[in-house]
């Protein structure tokens, strides 16, 4: 009997290095001469993987995400897994902008990834397993030619590749 080969399709974003990029914009803010006297602020919840901004000015609102976005991308966290919804007052003059975190692939992504490999005409198997996705093949070249298929699509997340066996 051949052996298969397979690997996982994933979606993840390092919560500590989300936490680190906070924490030196955060160290930042409190030097800036555009941000002196203003009540600029991160706010991150790890349970639910949201943050939410908070400024007194679309204008700071903005250079604050501006600045999140340029700690990230230092980090090497990939920006595409998080949604920047619009801002909403807050109260008190201050502007509150929420930012969801998206940990693995949706379901209806996984499909459209799904249909993709389908669609590619390897001779590769893809299934979902709750938040991923599993690739099986009895071909390791198959698998390779899929993965250079996926890294060439956009589906607004930024995948990695796992568990290639």
């Amino acid at each position: 009997m051949a052996q298969d080969f397979s690997f996982d399709v994933v979606s993840k974003v390092s919560l500590q290095g989300v936490e680190d990029a906070i924490n030196t914009a955060l160290k930042e803010i409190s030097t800036r001469f555009d941000f002196k006297g203003s009540p600029a602020t991160i706010e991150f919840d790890k349970k639910t993987a949201e943050m939410t901004l908070v400024a007194e000015s679309e204008g700071r609102l903005a250079a604050l995400a501006d600045l999140l976005k340029g700690r990230l991308i230092k980090r090497g966290v990939p920006l595409k897994n998080f949604s920047f919804e619009a801002s909403q007052e807050a109260g008190g003059g201050l502007l509150r902008q929420k930012v969801k975190v998206t940990q693995g692939i949706p379901t209806e992504k996984c499909k459209t990834i799904a249909a993709t490999i389908k669609a590619s005409g390897k001779k590769a198997t893809p299934s979902i397993q709750g938040d991923h996705l599993r690739v099986v093949s009895r071909s390791k070249d198959e698998l390779q030619t899929v993965m250079t298929i996926l890294r060439g699509q956009d589906y607004g997340l930024d995948l990695q590749f796992e568990n290639y066996r």
